[in-house]
């Protein structure tokens, strides 16, 4: 019997030791680049060990990196980004070089199905779920960013935030990591400077609020997607509920006092700037007090 037990532990720890090699062996590839080298790998790597969390993650890598492609292009306007002026012979602005991402739809649909499989196995993976999220991000597919978000924030009611990371580390903190994450997210698509998105700013933020309806950010971004619409007395309830979960925000107190003052009520702003000068924030206060000083001009 012990012999059984000396021969399984030590199964158990070649297993444990050939993962750790296979992930640390694709690392390496994906530095050196060589892509068929990495496939052949993680091919190798699902024959042996099928069901390994760290697999998923490295075949969604790969997939990720495989389905992203840089096109050059010519323009008459300025691209965003980094871009190449060029001129004609007079010295005037011909146009302009730039070059973009752009993403294999059919590559990338792959490496969301192999995320997808992993989460599915491991759904405290919080890495998996904020992995499929930041790749949405970066192709732009704004809808199905904002569904795996919400779906991920209704999960986190579920598993009551106990997430793991990569390894199955447990995450520390991991309500505060989890909504920090979220917030980055929520600023993500805020600086797109899209107004159709700012729906999606408004659906996340209600669905936190499901579950922590005590959570500041989100009632500040709510109010947000309000003011951007000119729908300040909408904007107004929200921040007022927010003043009353940390009277000393003064992000909220300053967001009340612009909208009380695009509204047109200037008393009002006055009052919520005056009340920022009480803050224990001397930006917020010389803020504050610019403000006041042109409300009374």
């Amino acid at each position: 019997m012990k012999q059984v037990l000396s021969i399984l532990a030590f199964s158990i720890l070649a297993n444990a030791c050939c993962t750790q090699t296979y992930k640390e062996q694709f690392d390496q590839l994906c530095q050196d680049g060589d892509t068929t080298k990495q496939i052949e790998l993680l091919k190798k790597w699902e024959l042996e060990d099928p069901s390994n969390p760290e697999l998923f993650t490295s075949y969604f890598n790969y997939y990720i990196l495989k389905s992203k492609k840089e096109i050059v292009s010519l323009s008459t306007g300025q691209p965003t980004g980094e871009s190449l002026q060029i001129q004609d012979s007079t010295g005037q602005i011909a146009g302009f070089l730039g070059s973009s991402i752009v993403y294999d739809a059919d590559v990338l649909a792959k490496a969301f199905d192999k995320i997808d499989e992993g989460i599915k196995l491991y759904p405290n993976r919080l890495d998996m779920r904020f992995g499929k999220i930041y790749a949405l991000s970066q192709a732009e597919e704004w809808e199905s960013f904002t569904n795996e978000l919400v779906k991920t924030i209704q999960y986190s009611k579920i598993n009551n935030n106990q997430w793991t990371w990569t390894h199955n580390e447990k995450l520390e903190k991991g309500k505060e990591a989890f909504l920090g994450a979220i917030q980055g997210y929520q600023l993500t698509l805020y600086e797109t400077g899209k107004e159709d998105l700012l729906k999606n700013m408004r659906t996340i933020s209600e669905e936190i609020l499901n579950i922590y309806p005590d959570h500041i950010e989100s009632l500040s971004n709510l109010s947000i997607t309000y003011l951007l619409k000119g729908e300040y007395d909408k904007a107004i309830e929200v921040l007022l509920k927010a003043e009353k979960i940390d009277p000393n925000d003064g992000v909220v107190l300053s967001n009340i006092a612009h909208a009380y003052k695009q509204k047109g009520d200037m008393g009002k702003a006055m009052k919520y700037y005056e009340k920022m000068l009480k803050l224990d924030d001397p930006e917020a206060v010389e803020f504050a007090k610019e403000q006041i000083e042109r409300l009374k001009k």
